[in-house]
């Protein structure tokens, strides 16, 4: 490869050595190869990306600046001096010439010439070409490599950017080295350079430096599971920590840089990038080592490493050493130097070691843990007092973490205990006492947090599942206490109380929560003055540890009694009533599924008599059924997923045992049969939108229909395999009914092909699509010939035929039914005639995947499906469309697969011809293409189909049918048929995008001139999309290039208007850059739609902006929100006293609220009549007229308001009724009669014709009413006055300040 002196380039086995297959893995990934070049390679080929990424530096040799113009032009030479030579241009080449080059370059330098930038611009394209090179290359060259760039790391000290090139080469070299290199001397003095770097002052450098220690520390040389330096990086990182830890911090820059803040805090952050890759025999040490860190003074120092600290507390064991076993120690040094609680900055990282620390802790015994736990817990508890924010969110975080921690043997030890000393309850009463106390009243969100994370972790149950958790033998009084606050009226933290609700109805179940905490919800309840707690009903639907039978005995009748109050309140006209009664019905219902994971009682509960009242309720109830469905559907999933837990999950104590869920599961299967007809007599009578959920209840039942299972381990597999008698059963009956209403429907000719999922038919064919997963290989084959009849696919309505195709589908899919793909498709074909617009996507994923299946002998049936599939890309459905290109794509993987295609069998092919071609993807595109002879509509769907297998297969295709397709597909650029150029336009795209540049190239002379007569048209967007070709034309050949294949003169500007265009915009992002606008303002490319070909063929960032006018940018406003500490205040109530000692939780608010309106208050500004307590509202100051009295004359008055006014009509001379329109006259002449009659005055002065400004509406006069003299007056005033009390309180103040015509100001 390289001589082991210059690195001369030998080309005997350069290119056996540089091939892909020799490279790197396929899943190879460098990121931050330079600083403008970020790759990822994943199955692509090395020259291609790396030709892309050399392209993006050519067009620089006319820069201005040297560190883009000086590499641009070394790789010209480069590549020059390859084309004298005749060599390749692969990346060995270029490694090679790089080398070479650099070598030079460094004795140049010896000789004290100044080759600088000479030698920063070959180690960036070397950090660029590094990537690329095959791993045999650098290992077979390791020693050149290391002679020639070791050395520099001391000259490129004051370099930045050369050194972070340096460094992206060694990433790379470092990855490709085997187990025996990485033992040289020169390979380990670099990598003790780099550990260096990783703490240098610029940040770049050190994050270079930092990631290529973590890349190499991530990926070990096979088979070592752990990287050989990973000793080194800990003894490195150790000896950083102590030269920082021993001395006094540097304050000012004369000092040592290792004693700085800075070089501490980059050896910290160091230290948490590969805290992961350590060896678990340095944890406890570099532990220690940063417990000294904050005795140093420094706050941010501090902070990081306690946040380290935490990440190192939550390592896993490896190894057998783990932190844990030091934690006593660490635990003491921690608590002996808390923060002040003023520190906002420090106090939640430390907060946060606590947490993290205890939970690793292991104690020898229940009363050390006991000790350790009360110590730690008093100093985390003492942050709650804070005013930061921040500071309680950590403590409570870390408080949290210490309940999780909370062992079985402890809380065992506190259950025993009887007194009040126990740790855990003197906790317990220490919450319960800070929920009415003043201190803690800002951090009530917090302390409900806790109570819910000691709720969770004390699930712990004594004795068997009937009994009691320690949860409910310990917590229930400040559950209850919960209750009581969030039924207050003025409490505030209603949504983290319900938080913590749930958590108590998740672990405690309703059985035991509503004991301690009644719903109060019927009418005796209210009557005795028990407050109702409605905001239970929605926290049932969380699974729970009650048994069925709950649900059964309390809610049932429950329900059953406010359906009879919701009776009652209908019957009695009482509609709003009967609404809050059907919503609480509904909730209850709701809460059903919650009783239906897994439950223990399932062969007590579902009785008969429960059973028939769930499908009664399915019949009946509507607005019950989603809730009933969803519970009978987790009753089945539930027991299912019992009866195979999965590993790692964390043991669930009130979970059933496998042969508790087994036995249900029996229990479930003997009502399978009952409980498939129902749900298929609910299927039938529900909406189209509600199917779904009726047939996701179907098969998970049809799941655990079948013969009684022998062997309890393998129940699922032989469910899978065996006959099931219940399915089968069912089965039957649905076809016959199917065969019945298929021969109705077709004797009934009434029908229309616009029918849809309406009828009976198109039902039952849902239902069997449901039951197929679960049928066996005869009833398949049986319902496959069905299906494929006539009566099902040439059916008048739509919905049958696209079941019909989709169940032949399905059961090919399942592979339950063997059929012959020649045969099936040669019956769709005589088919076809009646096929249907709304079966076509479902008709073309069949032959999809039948044409899949066709041997190889049977090519011959591919051309006859070629005019349908090409046709279907031009389906108005977008998922039809997609299906055509499946199924051409299909044909074309088949027909690359190889075969033969025996033309004499082709329709309309001579039969007398013995001619026989092996099939190919070349050999389908020759028949794709006789579609170019057919109308425009087929000419332009051929072309679209061609473009989409020249994009799937194009390295596959030869470069000679490259060449040919594109000068055939050309010459339509001249059609004057718009659809044709359209997708003319689609391939030229595809083609500038994915062709090589040989194939193009020599034809940019006919190409150009061709779009260029298309670029002012505007109809289409072909101005934008001619505009985008030449855009990408442009980057991929140069504009030289591509301006003299211009021609004319006004063609050419069409070509300099493009570039101006790019440097406008390219001007615009630098502005917008620099006034510190985001790029979120600019404009945005269009999203990427998943499909590749389509985001080649529609993506665009110049189609975004189709103007020619360059319309200026406005930057979106940046709302700055104050994000000031709002601190808890006391409400007070005027005729209330507040006991500041307790139950002051209810009397707290935040600063938002102080402001809020109380109940009444706009009532008061007004007097109330004291005979019939309504209230009297004068219009005082409000306007200058005054009331009159309505007018006598009833009969004209409606009259005319039925000829002029705006709810008025009037006939035509036809007889036609002509309503009146709303317009700004009529309303303007409205208002200016109703301000002439108000006034009452017969004449108008001149005066009031010359102001110019409207006099304004009386109050409330919008609700007068048109037709009708208005409301009886008693004593000269309006009984009644519809708006609101807020408005009318404000009506009596200055002029200006009065209510318009809408009641608003």
């Amino acid at each position: 490869m390289y001589d082991q002196g210059v690195g001369e380039p030998v080309t005997g086995s350069m290119s056996s050595e540089s091939s892909p297959q020799s490279g790197p893995a396929v899943n190879y990934k460098w990121s931050e190869m330079s600083d403008r070049f970020v790759f990822t390679l994943t199955n692509r080929n090395f020259e291609q990306a790396m030709e892309e990424a050399l392209a993006k530096i050519r067009p620089h040799t006319s820069s201005s600046l040297s560190h883009q113009k000086t590499p641009a032009v070394l790789l010209i030479a480069l590549e020059s001096t390859f084309k004298e030579q005749n060599a390749n241009s692969s990346p060995t080449a270029y490694f090679a010439a790089l080398l070479t080059t650099l070598d030079g370059t460094l004795q140049k330098q010896k000789q004290s010439s100044d080759e600088m930038e000479i030698l920063h611009a070959v180690l960036y394209l070397l950090a660029l070409i590094a990537p690329f090179v095959s791993t045999p290359v650098i290992r077979a060259n390791l020693d050149t490599v290391l002679s020639l760039t070791a050395p520099l790391f001391p000259v490129l000290k004051e370099h930045a950017p050369a050194l972070r090139s340096q460094l992206s080469i060694y990433n790379v070299i470092f990855r490709s080295l085997d187990r025996s290199q990485l033992d040289t001397q020169g390979i380990r003095q670099t990598f003790a350079s780099i550990l260096q770097l990783s703490i240098d002052p610029r940040p770049k450098v050190r994050k270079k430096a930092t990631d290529v220690v973590q890349e190499v520390l991530s990926n070990p040389t096979p088979p070592l599971s752990r990287h050989p330096y990973t000793e080194n990086v800990a003894d490195w990182a150790i000896s950083a920590l102590s030269e920082v830890g021993t001395g006094p911090l540097a304050k000012s820059k004369t000092k040592a840089p290792e004693s700085s803040p800075e070089t501490a805090l980059h050896v910290v952050a160091f230290l948490r990038s590969i805290l992961g890759r350590l060896p678990p025999s340095s944890v406890p040490v570099i532990a220690n080592l940063l417990l000294s860190l904050p005795r140093l003074g420094h706050p941010y120092l501090s902070q990081s490493s306690y946040s380290v600290l935490s990440d190192l507390f939550t390592l896993p064991s490896d190894d057998g050493t783990h932190i844990g076993d030091q934690l006593s120690g660490v635990l003491k040094v921690v608590l002996a130097s808390p923060p002040l609680k003023a520190d906002n900055i420090l106090s939640p990282a430390w907060l946060q070691v606590l947490g993290n620390a205890f939970s690793v802790y292991r104690a020898d015994n229940v009363i050390s843990y006991a000790d350790e736990l009360g110590k730690v817990w008093k100093v985390v508890w003492s942050f709650l007092e804070s005013s930061d924010h921040s500071t309680r969110k950590a403590a409570a975080q870390s408080l949290n973490m210490l309940c999780r921690s909370f062992t079985p043997e402890f809380v065992s030890y506190t259950l025993q205990d009887t007194s009040s000393s126990a740790k855990l309850k003197k906790i317990i009463t220490q919450i319960l006492k800070a929920l009415d106390s003043l201190a803690y009243a800002h951090a009530t969100p917090e302390l409900l947090t806790i109570i819910s994370s000691m709720i969770e972790n004390l699930r712990y149950r004594p004795g068997p599942r009937t009994s009691p958790t320690a949860a409910e033998l310990l917590l229930l009084p400040i559950i209850e206490h919960v209750g009581d606050l969030r039924v207050q009226k003025g409490y505030e933290y209603k949504e983290a109380a319900d938080a913590t609700l749930a958590t108590a109805m998740r672990v405690l179940g309703p059985h035991v929560l509503l004991q301690t905490l009644p719903l109060n919800l019927e009418p005796h309840d209210r009557q005795a003055g028990r407050q109702p707690r409605a905001f239970l009903l929605p926290l049932l639907a969380h699974s729970h540890p009650s048994p069925l039978s709950h649900f059964v005995s309390y809610f049932v009748p429950l329900s059953e009694r406010m359906f009879d109050l919701q009776s009652k309140a209908e019957t009695e006209d009482r509609s709003s009533e009967a609404k809050v009664w059907s919503v609480l019905v509904a909730q209850i219902w709701s809460g059903f599924v919650g009783y239906c994971h897994a439950p223990p009682d399932l062969k007590e509960s579902l009785t008969p008599t429960f059973s028939q009242l769930l499908s009664q309720l399915l019949y009946s109830q509507p607005d019950l059924r989603p809730a009933v469905l969803k519970g009978l559907k987790v009753l089945v999933e539930s027991s299912v997923t019992a009866v195979t837990p999965k590993g790692g999950h964390i043991h669930d104590p009130d979970a059933l045992s496998v042969d508790e869920a087994t036995a249900n599961i029996a229990v479930l299967r003997k009502q399978t049969e009952s409980w498939l007809a129902v749900f298929f007599n609910v299927f039938g009578i529900v909406g189209r939108d509600s199917r779904r959920m009726v047939g996701d209840v179907i098969s998970a039942w049809a799941s655990i229909a079948g013969e009684q299972v022998r062997e309890k381990s393998s129940y699922l597999d032989c469910v899978a395999q065996n006959a099931l008698q219940e399915i089968t059963k069912a089965y039957v009956k649905v076809v016959e009914l199917f065969k019945n209403n298929l021969a109705l429907a077709a004797k009934d000719t009434s029908q229309h092909g616009g029918q849809d999922s309406g009828s009976v038919t198109a039902m039952t064919q849902d239902i069997l699509i449901l039951l197929l997963p679960y049928l066996s290989s005869a009833d398949g084959t049986a319902l496959f010939d069905l299906c494929l009849s006539t009566e099902v696919l040439t059916g008048k309505d739509n919905g049958v035929q696209k079941r019909g195709y989709k169940i032949l589908t399905k059961l090919i899919e399942s592979g339950r039914v063997t059929v012959d793909a020649e045969t099936v498709i040669c019956r769709m074909d005589e088919l076809s005639e009646g096929l249907v617009a709304a079966a076509k996507k479902d008709r073309m994923n069949l032959l999809s995947l039948l044409v899949s299946s066709l041997p190889q002998t049977a090519m011959h049936i591919i051309p006859s499906l070629i005019p349908e599939a090409v046709l279907g890309t031009k389906e108005p459905s977008e998922k039809a469309r997609t299906a055509a290109f499946e199924l051409v794509l299909a044909m074309g993987r088949k027909m690359s697969q190889g075969g033969i295609v025996k033309r004499s069998l082709i329709d309309g092919m001579d039969k007398d011809c013995s001619l026989e071609t092996a099939a190919s993807i070349e050999e389908f595109l020759t028949m794709l293409a006789g579609g170019l002879a057919g109308s425009p509509h087929m000419i332009s769907a051929t072309i679209t189909s061609i473009s989409r297998l020249i994009f799937e297969f194009k390295d596959v295709i030869s470069a000679k049918m490259h060449t040919e397709i594109f000068t055939t597909l050309l010459v339509f650029l001249t059609s004057a048929n718009r659809e044709i150029v359209k997708s003319v336009l689609g391939f030229v795209k595809l083609s500038i995008h994915t062709l090589p540049t040989e194939v193009i190239r020599p034809h940019l002379k006919d190409l150009v001139p061709k779009l260029l007569n298309w670029s002012h048209d505007h109809k289409n967007h072909f101005k934008a999309k001619v505009r985008h070709i030449f855009e990408r034309m442009l980057r991929r050949f140069g504009w030289d290039e591509i301006y003299s294949c211009a021609g004319q003169e006004e063609a050419a500007k069409v070509l300099v208007n493009i570039k101006k265009r790019k440097e406008r915009a390219k001007r615009k992002k630098i502005n917008r850059a620099e006034e510190g606008i985001d790029d979120d303002d600019a404009p945005t490319a269009m999203r990427v739609t998943g499909d590749a070909f389509e985001d080649v063929l529609y993506g665009s960032e110049s189609e975004l902006d189709d103007s020619d006018n360059d319309v200026p940018i406005q930057p979106k406003r940046q709302q700055r929100k104050k994000h000031t500490e709002q601190g808890a205040r006391l409400r007070l109530d005027d005729d209330e006293p507040i006991d500041l000692l307790s139950g002051a939780a209810t009397r707290i608010t935040n600063d938002t609220f102080i402001r809020r309106r109380k109940p009444g208050q706009d009532a008061s500004h007004f007097k109330t009549d004291e005979d019939t307590g309504k209230m009297i509202i004068d219009e005082e100051d409000g306007s200058d007229d005054r009331d009159v009295a309505p007018s006598s004359d009833v009969a004209g008055t409606a009259y005319r308001e039925s000829m002029t006014s705006v709810d008025g009509f009037t006939r035509g001379p036809n007889g036609r009724v002509k309503f009146n329109k709303d317009t700004k006259k009529r309303r303007r002449e409205d208002l200016e009669a109703e301000d002439i009659e108000m006034a009452d005055t017969e004449t108008v002065t001149a005066a009031s014709k010359r102001n110019k400004r409207k006099a304004e509406a009386k109050l409330g006069h919008e609700f007068k009413a048109k037709r009708a003299g208005g409301d009886v007056k008693k004593k000269g005033m309006d009984p009644y006055a519809y708006l609101p009390l807020s408005q009318a309180a404000k009506s009596g103040r200055s002029g200006r300040n009065v209510l318009g015509i809408t009641g608003k100001r």
